[in-house]
């Protein structure tokens, strides 16, 4: 936490505890922390140096701890001072770079990269560098960095960056990925499950994409697209919101319940709704269906729009078309000919 000022591990460890203690000699120090005193007095020099600690002028051979306010407060104003120049060298690049872009070319805005090290730098790289939210699809076959490997992630999201992923259905055959879920999960990302992932692909801020080149079982070094703007950006943006949308939502299960992933149903339609469709199907109108279940006409015609926006249709003959499909109503078998 203190490495900014030029703190290792034990150093801090040493600054922790005398600020805890208000004054302590090496020897003391030593014992509680079981390192030896020739090591924790060279630590105590070094933290005399950097202005966190002073021997005390009132006990021989003890040392006091600087206040943490005052001697990490000028530290920490010049990082926030340098990091407030660093934003906006960052703002006025982008602005740059969107002025231009329009005359950039294709090998400006799309970049193939190969090799293992090169993608999973660049696959950390963008996760790092993303400010909002990173969206992502993963298929069942990782391509260089798995689930249990991605440190980018935990790091991404303790900076507040969201998460929304699609997880392709064969992936929670494994152990791995019941693992990596159980995590995600923990870490409030929004998690969906489809039956298929068309591709892996992962994208920062809606406006950088990350998706591999090769064929997965192709032989030969891995490699991966890098698109940054344009129609091919747009689409691939379009593509995860689609699969997100049919994509059925994954959450922890609660006490009582035997597994610790759930995966959700997702809205269905309910038993009236079900008479309503095959009424319909069978040529009733809307008049009849609400006479024969005893509804208002508002009712059931209200119940059809909702089914119409759960099949995600704009027609009725649609909607019975996706009813049969889905599984909603049966077709009858026809009667036997003579």
């Amino acid at each position: 936490m203190l490495g900014f000022v030029g703190l290792d591990g034990e150093d801090e460890e040493v600054y922790r505890l005398l600020v805890g203690l208000g004054s302590a000699s090496a020897a003391e120090l030593a014992r509680k922390l079981d390192l030896r005193e020739g090591q924790v007095g060279r630590t105590l020099a070094g933290l005399e140096r950097l202005g966190l600690a002073s021997p005390s002028s009132t006990e021989p051979g003890q040392h006091v701890a600087a206040p943490p306010a005052v001697a990490l407060g000028a530290v920490l104003s010049q990082r926030r001072h340098e990091l407030t120049q660093a934003e906006r060298a960052v703002d006025t690049l982008a602005q740059e770079y969107r002025r231009n872009a329009v005359g950039l070319t294709m090998g400006d805005l799309v970049e193939v990269i190969t090799g293992a090290d090169a993608v999973r730098h660049r696959f950390e790289q963008l996760q790092l560098g993303a400010e909002r939210e990173v969206l992502a699809l993963v298929t069942h076959t990782p391509v260089v960095v798995s689930g249990l490997d991605n440190e980018a992630e935990p790091v991404a999201v303790a900076r507040g960056v969201s998460y929304r992923v699609v997880i392709e259905r064969a992936a929670l055959d494994s152990p791995e990925g019941g693992t990596v879920l159980t995590t995600a999960l923990e870490r409030d990302e929004q998690v969906r499950v489809a039956d298929r992932v068309p591709t892996k692909l992962i994208l920062a801020d809606r406006s950088v994409a990350m998706m591999p080149l090769r064929p997965l079982a192709a032989p030969g070094e891995p490699s991966a697209l890098m698109v940054r703007a344009g129609g091919m950006l747009e689409a691939l943006v379009g593509l995860f919101d689609s699969v997100w949308d049919h994509a059925l939502p994954i959450r922890l299960g609660g006490a009582g319940e035997p597994q610790s992933v759930v995966v959700e149903a997702g809205e269905q339609p309910d038993g009236i709704d079900l008479q309503i469709l095959s009424m319909l199907l069978v040529g009733m109108t809307d008049v009849s269906v609400a006479k024969q279940l005893d509804l208002g006409l508002r009712t059931v015609q209200r119940r059809v729009k909702r089914l119409m926006d759960l099949a995600e249709v704009t027609t009725r003959m649609q909607l019975g078309w996706h009813a049969y499909e889905r599984g909603w109503v049966a077709r009858r078998p026809s009667p036997p000919q003579s």
